[in-house]
């Protein structure tokens, strides 16, 4: 597992290739980049911030990558996630699995990315024309996650 915070781009190539390195067991890599948009809502957006508590966002990571291994075959994982102010175009997450097979770095790549969205304690403010303004939480998000919630066996009557 590797999981890390920092301020300075990361090139995704050499991550996936660093995950691989020469290994013959791996039949799949699935990669996500989550870069800064230009616009939203139809307004331009001058740059973001991302904002955050090193210990607690890098602990709470770590801990949905723990799982994701849990729950899938993994032969491998990266996350990097920046913080400070990323313009638009630059990369902001990377989500790297490998596996056996596809189904389960697809499967595992998308629950590390529902629960980043969620989950990690970051907190990004957007700097667009009409000022700057803190980015609240979206339902949509929450419901992407929440599809990842095991169900707890019903007790035998």
């Amino acid at each position: 597992m590797n999981a890390r915070l920092q301020t300075e781009d990361f090139d995704v190539a050499a991550e996936a290739a660093a995950l691989r390195n020469g290994r013959t067991d791996i039949g799949a890599i699935v990669t996500f980049t989550g870069v800064c948009r230009g616009t939203e809502a139809g307004e331009p957006i001058a740059a973001i911030t991302l904002e955050h508590y090193p210990e607690m966002a890098q602990a709470e990571i770590s801990r949905h990558v723990a799982e994701a291994e849990r729950r899938w075959p993994l032969m491998g994982v990266t996350v990097v996630h920046r913080y400070g102010r990323i313009e638009p175009g630059d990369n902001i997450v990377l989500v790297v699995t490998a596996a056996a097979h596809r189904q389960d770095a697809f499967a595992a790549a998308e629950f590390l990315m529902d629960y980043l969205k969620t989950r990690a304690p970051f907190w990004k403010r957007e700097e667009r024309p009409s000022g700057s303004a803190w980015v609240e939480a979206r339902e949509t998000d929450d419901r992407a996650a929440a599809r990842w919630t095991r169900r707890k066996p019903e007790a035998a009557e």
